[in-house]
């Protein structure tokens, strides 16, 4: 019972208001979600694989399905411990942000002000700049992206990767020419970190992140796990799985060493996706929410990004960019999107993170480099459109709501008098009064009545949108706010769009 209460204390304090109280809980839609999950795993011949939903703060489904171990055929449960790859990463990248929230380093330092070692590397050219910490974080160092090679390095000694650094490492570029995934960048964060706190890398994101989450189960010492907790990692070959070698806790583990199970990692993900939206009230987080919120900040970078689903190329295409620990992609329906994948010998995961939506979807199987993005894309869809998760609303706030009924008197007297005093300087200067009249007589000629009680949609606290269904079609209004105390109004407009 005290776990339990524990548990329930840690996602009450991560838990923000749904984003619509009455939408239905991901269990009801458990056939087509279960259809998902086990048609991608025969495909794709993964032994085993946990799939989650976190939702307001709280794991709202969960399921587990194929074995743990291909020889016991122990099933998989919500407390199997995978190992997550390269979601490790995400961890790694708080831990530097609360480092530099306390102080003890700033995101543009020199790398070598920290791992001496580097002091002594040959850059590609005379007008290189030094690798910084931000470099580091965001993939932009100029060092050759090194999956598979990177994966191996994981039992890498602490000497060993020492001697790497004295005697440096090849450029493939100049630093912060472009984004290119490298491991090794992640490993130095790893040797940072444990540089400027004098203790393990692994001993400050467990001390530090892990347990103030409750997340006992998890850690990075995979053989002091329970054996019959842990996922076997396997490979396919020959038609047959052949279990990958467990590698134990090395240098590179800030790249990709962390084993979690899903009831652990839900916990994460609901800290991760409780720090939207910007708001006051207490921040009792193992880090500030607006720290976290800095993960979404992409490196200038950015690529053209195709959904990860079924079909995913031939959908709406978006933009994506590398925050810290996390891909950041700008989706045409869900918004801003944290994503991530882990490949790992014996391994596969993925994530998404959906801010505006406070949920977060999550996958881990037990097949190298299984990734399982494609069933938690297409879930993620399926869960939206059955409206299961939902897109949180914007507040209206008491400005933007009195000059939307301010713009609904314009339209109905068919002049700007109810603004008299309340523009900004623009105002007249763009379209005089006289103009106005004419303008707005122009519009309900062409639109017929309107029923002009629809609310605003708000953009933010100074803008925001409305459209009104009319005889002949629609208005498409705007309201946008001016800087000014008291707040004035800078720009207003009603486009008419005829029926089709």
């Amino acid at each position: 019972m005290r776990i339990k209460a524990a548990f329930l204390a840690i996602t009450a304090a991560f838990t923000v208001a749904p984003a619509q109280a009455q939408s239905p809980e991901p269990a009801a839609l458990d056939t087509e979600i279960t259809a998902v999950l086990t048609k991608w795993m025969a495909e794709n011949h993964v032994p085993g694989m946990v799939f989650g939903v976190v939702k307001d703060g709280r794991l709202a489904y969960v399921k587990a399905e194929g074995v743990q171990d291909t020889a016991q055929k122990r099933p998989v449960t919500p407390d199997t411990l995978f190992r997550i790859a390269s979601m490790t990463k995400a961890f790694t990248a708080l831990s530097v942000l609360k480092l530099r929230d306390e102080g003890r380093l700033a995101l543009d330092d020199p790398a070598d002000r920290y791992v001496p070692e580097l002091r002594g590397w040959t850059y590609p050219t005379s007008d290189s700049p030094r690798i910084t910490i931000r470099d580091l974080l965001t993939h932009s160092t100029g060092m050759v992206t090194d999956d598979p090679w990177g994966d191996r390095q994981q039992v890498l000694s602490q000497s060993a990767f020492t001697a790497m650094l004295r005697a440096g490492v090849p450029f493939t570029r100049a630093p912060e020419m472009r984004h290119e995934y490298s491991n090794l960048g992640y490993a130095l964060l790893g040797r940072i970190i444990a540089n400027v706190t004098k203790a393990p890398y692994r001993t400050f994101v467990e001390q530090r992140l892990l347990t103030p989450l409750g997340m006992s189960a998890s850690g990075f010492d995979v053989l002091a796990h329970p054996k019959d907790k842990r996922a076997i990692g396997y490979r396919w070959e020959n038609d047959a799985w052949a279990e990958e070698p467990t590698m134990k806790d090395g240098a590179f583990n800030a790249m990709g060493g962390l084993e979690v199970s899903a009831a652990d990692y839900a916990k994460w993900l609901g800290f991760i996706s409780s720090a939207w939206p910007p708001r006051d009230g207490a921040d009792t987080g193992p880090a500030k929410r607006a720290t976290v919120r800095q993960i979404a900040r992409g490196a200038n970078h950015a690529a053209l990004f195709h959904r990860y689903a079924t079909d995913g190329d031939k959908q709406c295409p978006g933009a994506t960019a590398y925050g810290m620990g996390w891909r950041v992609i700008t989706d045409c329906n869900y918004g801003t999107v944290l994503a991530h994948g882990g490949g790992y010998p014996g391994y596969g995961s993925h994530v998404m993170v959906l801010p505006e939506y406070g949920a977060a979807l999550f996958a881990l199987t037990n097949r190298t480099y299984s990734g399982p993005s494609q069933p938690v894309w297409d879930i993620a869809a399926l869960l939206t459109a059955k409206g299961v998760l939902v897109k949180r609303v914007e507040p209206v706030s008491p400005d933007l709501a009195a000059f939307y009924t301010a713009a609904q008197m314009v339209w109905t007297s068919g002049n700007i008098d109810a603004l008299q005093g309340r523009t900004s300087m623009n105002f007249p200067m763009d379209r005089t009064a006289a103009n106005w009249a004419k303008v707005l007589a122009e519009t309900k000629a062409k639109s017929g009545t309107c029923e002009s009680i629809t609310p605003i949609s708000a953009e933010g606290a100074m803008s925001g949108t409305f459209t009104w269904q009319c005889e002949k079609g629609s208005i498409k209004g705007t309201v946008l706010l001016a800087p000014t105390k008291p707040i004035t109004l800078q720009s207003l407009g009603f486009a008419f769009e005829g029926k089709d």
